[in-house]
């Protein structure tokens, strides 16, 4: 009987535990787990705007017109007429060369040619005489020509002594060395005393004219003929009479109270370099700019009138650097976009080809977002920036195919 109920036992239990799981497993199928939350991500709506193109470039400043100041005759200089670092006027004395021995050179001059036109009327008067009288064979022939050469000769002394009175009277002049031009004279390399010659290669001083002053700005042919080529596509237009105005920035980061012009673009490229020059004349009343500064102009290219601007915290790029963007569509799912960006303005990048208007781009709750995820989309608060759920920049990629 004990077998016989050992038997049983053995042959039962197996049963009852298989029942048992059997059980349990039908009562997990039936209960299924419940559905992943929605992501909520905040969306921009991407709206084409007219905005100004502009192109921040280095430079520095250099003086409008430069006078390097050498002496046109050699001799002493007696006395320097100018204050180092003062304003000086075009024409203004700045050395005084010793005039003397100049002065001594007119004075001879004006002699000899006062001696070679006081022996003028009596040998015309012998040429005339001698003509009257040659008709009547009352003089030689060689007689007449004798005279007639005298006078020619005394009528070229003549014309040789105005000419030397002429360069005399110019040398004295030059004894007094002026300003060519207006503008702030620097320091003088010579003081009294000093012995110099005429066109000398070291300069006396130098004048510089401030105001105006130019800026000269390099910009690379490739930038420009990019410009040229979206000027002609029609993604940028001039904008009229406003299209050559400049704005400066100082080394300090200040900016500069006054408007400049572009004046011209240089027409050979600095091989070293692959840039061209760009000139822009500013305004210098108060002579904050000095020649030699260090500054950044602020060029415009054009209006772009369908601008698309997007906050720069909704652009990633993934492993290859390549920038792209997720949008929402109308399945209420992230979608991918590769996006070309143009430029950085004001915080936000300038997107040339990629979104659409009407495009919701998201720009929080990127983090571990894949294309595809269902997401429930609101509108982007600026004020709330950062605050939203899993605002993170986008700090993983999502694959590409």
């Amino acid at each position: 009987m004990r077998v016989l109920n050992q038997m049983v036992f053995t042959t039962l239990l197996p049963a009852a535990l298989l029942s048992g799981l059997l059980a349990v497993s039908c009562g997990r199928r039936q209960k299924s787990p419940p559905p992943p939350p929605v992501s909520e991500v905040s969306t921009v709506t991407v709206q084409t705007q007219k905005i100004a193109l502009t192109t921040e470039l280095p430079g520095r400043t250099a003086p409008f017109r430069i006078a390097e100041i050498r002496p046109q005759v050699s001799g002493l200089i007696l006395k320097r007429l100018f204050t180092e670092g003062s304003h000086v006027q075009a024409g203004q004395a700045l050395y005084q060369i010793d005039p003397a021995p100049f002065q001594a050179a007119l004075d001879n001059a004006e002699a000899a040619l006062a001696r070679a036109e006081a022996s003028l009327p009596a040998l015309k008067l012998r040429v005339e005489r001698f003509e009257a009288l040659l008709a009547d064979k009352a003089v030689s022939q060689q007689d007449y020509d004798d005279a007639a050469a005298a006078l020619a000769q005394v009528e070229a002394d003549i014309r040789y002594w105005k000419a030397t009175v002429e360069t005399a009277r110019i040398n004295l002049g030059y004894t007094k060395v002026t300003a060519p031009i207006s503008g702030r004279i620097g320091k003088s390399s010579v003081t009294d005393g000093a012995m110099v010659t005429a066109y000398q290669p070291p300069v006396l001083a130098v004048i510089q004219q401030l105001d105006p002053i130019y800026a000269d700005v390099p910009r690379s042919t490739t930038e420009l003929l990019r410009l040229k080529q979206r000027l002609k596509d029609g993604r940028l237009n001039h904008d009229g009479a406003n299209q050559n105005k400049v704005k400066l920035i100082l080394e300090d980061g200040a900016p500069y109270p006054h408007e400049g012009t572009l004046q011209f673009s240089d027409v050979t490229v600095d091989p070293t370099t692959g840039s061209v020059i760009l000139r822009v004349v500013f305004p210098n009343p108060e002579g904050i700019l000095l020649p030699g500064m260090f500054v950044r102009a602020v060029i415009k290219e054009g209006i772009n009138e369908q601008a698309v601007l997007i906050p720069q915290q909704g652009v990633s790029r993934n492993s290859k650097g390549n920038p792209f963007a997720l949008v929402v569509d109308a399945e209420s799912k992230a979608g991918l976009r590769m996006l070309t960006i143009d430029r950085e303005i004001g915080g936000q990048w300038l997107v040339s080809a990629g979104l659409a208007p009407g495009d919701r781009v998201i720009v929080e709750g990127l983090l571990m977002l894949r294309p595809g995820t269902v997401v429930k989309a609101v509108p982007f608060d600026p004020t709330q920036a950062g605050q939203g759920p899993a605002a993170g920049p986008g700090a993983t990629a999502p694959k590409t195919r």
